[in-house]
């Protein structure tokens, strides 16, 4: 009888000037690690942002902050491109020593799948897949996640991944087993619907704070600004029923409360989606603490849905506004002005506070007059919302690209890692005083 391929799944390091768990899972690899157990395949699991690894000295606590917390990080020097930035660089997640030993104490994979998520983390992949090299030299490694499909060809000259695959990577990740493993696993359910594919293997992680859940794929809007349609090409939905049944299993099995949605468009058809999940929820009695950091569609925000996810749980709402100058919006057509206040009127009279709803507004843009966003951050908060303010990162394939490379002190093009929205690479330069600034405003 032939041995189970095995099969390492790792989320990478981040290096940045600053990050921190909000609600931050790779689902899409614990989709494909489900998937592959699912036939037959042994599967680890490296977490180097674990905050619960039982080797780390300080260890978060999973009840905290509804599963949100900060990494460990260490100092390290920043890319020689970006020594004009008076910040510090770090790197963040578990020391190196331990992710080491766990690749050593997990046995040699057959394949090692490497996710990621922001371009302009490319450096923590590419140290990621260095430091499994270093102990297995010739483990053949696959990238995916976010830049994988933004960026395929940096990525393949950059991170020293064997092979880099775009998008959901369900179908790619049979082929990748048989490629590397001599092994052809033939798939037991239909690969192509979202309804049938298994739920992720969040019990690979040491701890479970929190369940992230997507009920949907992708999203009806274009924005100039935002890579989903690049990344999802078209809107899919879950049946919201399997979806709560997804949600009663977690609850059930590891009593876990908080449930965080990583739609783009939860709300979109609403009456036959979100309102039908949200009344399953409300009636469940499972005393649930619902967020959704991934912006919900103003426009697609009614009177019942906004007392639904009140009664179901609802605790963090996040608006997708970015901007309130209504009449000259170029950037997006998501929201006109009175869609909005009355939105806002929705959630107040569903019971929501100011502490629980925010609004992201964009910072940072390509000819953006500072003032603009002052203005809408009193329009925010005259409507009894909590502005957010998101610095924005270009994002190449995007309508906006061409304009935030005109804009931009850097060479964009050049390096994934002049995107960082923490360098605010569309800006004269980078600016303490303009943070600073709304954040007073907000604050005021």
């Amino acid at each position: 009888m032939k041995k189970a391929p095995h099969i390492l799944c790792v989320n990478p390091w981040i290096h940045d000037f600053a990050a921190y768990d909000f609600w931050a899972r790779p689902l899409g690899l614990l989709c494909l690690a489900s998937l592959l157990q699912a036939h037959g395949c042994r599967v680890t699991w490296i977490d180097c942002l674990d905050r619960f690894h039982p080797g780390q000295h300080r260890q978060s606590d999973p009840s905290a902050r509804s599963g949100r917390g900060p990494y460990d990080k260490k100092k390290i020097s920043a890319p020689e491109i970006l020594s004009d930035i008076p910040r510090r660089y770090c790197r963040y997640g578990i020391d190196p020593a331990l992710v080491t030993r766990d690749f050593e104490s997990s046995g040699r994979p057959d394949l090692v799948m490497v996710t990621s998520l922001m371009t302009y983390w490319y450096p923590g992949v590419a140290e990621t897949i260095s430091t499994i090299r270093a102990v297995c030299p010739d483990v053949s490694v696959a990238l995916g996640g976010v830049y994988a499909t933004l960026c395929p060809e940096h990525a393949s000259i950059a991170t020293g991944a064997d092979e880099v695959i775009a998008g959901h990577g369900e179908r790619e990740v049979f082929d990748l087993v048989e490629k590397y493993t001599g092994r052809r696993l033939e798939p037991n359910l239909d690969i192509n619907d979202i309804d049938a594919l298994p739920y992720p293997a969040l019990d690979l992680q040491h701890k479970i704070p929190f369940v992230p859940i997507r009920t949907s794929r992708g999203c009806p809007f274009s924005c100039e600004y935002c890579a989903s349609r690049q990344i999802e090409p078209r809107l899919e939905q879950r049946d919201p029923g399997r979806a709560a049944r997804e949600i009663r299993f977690w609850y059930e099995l590891f009593g876990v409360r908080d449930v965080v949605f990583y739609d783009d468009a939860l709300l979109v058809n609403s009456d036959q989606h979100a309102d039908i999940l949200f009344t399953i929820l409300a009636r469940s009695e499972m005393n649930l603490r619902l967020h959704t950091p991934n912006a919900l569609h103003v426009r697609n925000i009614t009177s019942k849905n906004a007392v639904l996810m009140k009664q179901a749980g609802m605790q963090t709402l996040r608006l997708g506004l970015e901007t309130t100058d209504f009449k000259d919006r170029e950037i997006d057509r998501k929201v006109g002005a009175e869609e909005f206040i009355r939105a806002a009127a929705y959630l107040k009279e569903a019971g929501f506070s100011p502490k629980e709803l925010g609004a992201y507004l964009l910072a940072g843009l390509p000819g953006q007059n500072p003032a603009s966003v002052e203005a809408s951050i009193d329009v925010v908060k005259a409507a009894g919302i909590t502005p957010i303010i998101a610095w924005y990162s270009p994002i190449f394939g995007t309508k906006m690209w061409d304009a935030a490379c005109a804009a931009s002190r850097y060479d964009l093009a050049s390096d994934p890692v002049l995107t960082n929205n923490a360098i605010m690479p569309c800006q004269p330069e980078f600016s303490w005083e303009l943070g600073t600034r709304f954040k007073n405003r907000i604050l005021a």
